[in-house]
């Protein structure tokens, strides 16, 4: 069976917000929010687990319904590449695996239906990856000489005319396990689907990310409690 799994990595050390994986938000330690994504969406994911180098992530996210796959220190450090840990779990379960779908921790608001959508694009075309992607609308420029050079727009053009660039928002990455076993998670014909909402904007990484997210999770309960 060539199954579709989930992989979380999760690990301790983190230098901006300490012990940021578990840090509370909403209620729950902040990687619980994507372990429980993963396990709302069983029809595509089989397996949930999570790659950790710290005893306490270990039991949330054992204790939350997610297998876990212990990673080595040297796996660990903070210029290692995602893609290594992947790696590190592909190659420690025994199952035939063919697709890997990357949550991160630090988007913890996706869409409810984002996985589905992409998922059936990822099918139908035979795509070797898939990563969800953003407009920015913001006039982006460098600075040569202390002169400040425009980039994607001419001073004094319209912002809803600016030439379309994109960021990849970290929302899901859907890949091939053959490519993550060669130390590719976006392969250069990675299909970018392009997710313009208001959750696309949440990458945690300080406190301030922290809070922002806080309020928009409040905001979608209160809007969830009215329905």
């Amino acid at each position: 069976m060539n199954k579709t799994i989930a992989i979380i990595p999760a690990r301790g050390g983190s230098k901006r917000i300490p012990k940021k994986n578990i840090q509370m938000f909403g209620g729950v330690p902040l990687l619980v929010h994507s372990i429980q994504y993963a396990l709302a969406n069983k029809e595509i994911i089989d397996d949930v687990y999570v790659s950790t180098d710290d005893e306490t992530i270990k039991n949330i996210a054992l204790e939350n319904g997610a297998k876990v796959i212990e990673r080595p220190q040297i796996l660990s450090g903070d210029f290692e590449p995602t893609v290594s840990a992947l790696k590190h779990v592909l190659e420690s379960v025994k199952t035939d695996v063919k697709n890997v779908i990357l949550l991160q921790p630090t988007n913890p608001l996706r869409p409810q239906n984002l996985l589905k959508e992409i998922f059936e694009k990822y099918l139908k075309e035979n795509l070797d990856s898939l990563f969800t992607v953003s407009r920015d609308y913001h006039k982006f420029g460098k600075i040569i000489n202390s002169k400040f050079i425009p980039f994607n727009y001419s001073i004094g053009q319209r912002s809803q005319d600016l030439e379309a660039l994109y960021f990849e928002n970290g929302l899901l990455y859907i890949t091939k396990a053959s490519l993550i076993l060669k130390d590719i998670i976006i392969s250069e014909n990675a299909f970018p689907f392009e997710v313009n909402h208001i959750f696309s904007n949440v990458d945690i990484d300080t406190l301030e990310d922290l809070e922002y997210a806080e309020y928009l999770y409040q905001k979608k309960q209160i809007l969830n409690s009215t329905k």
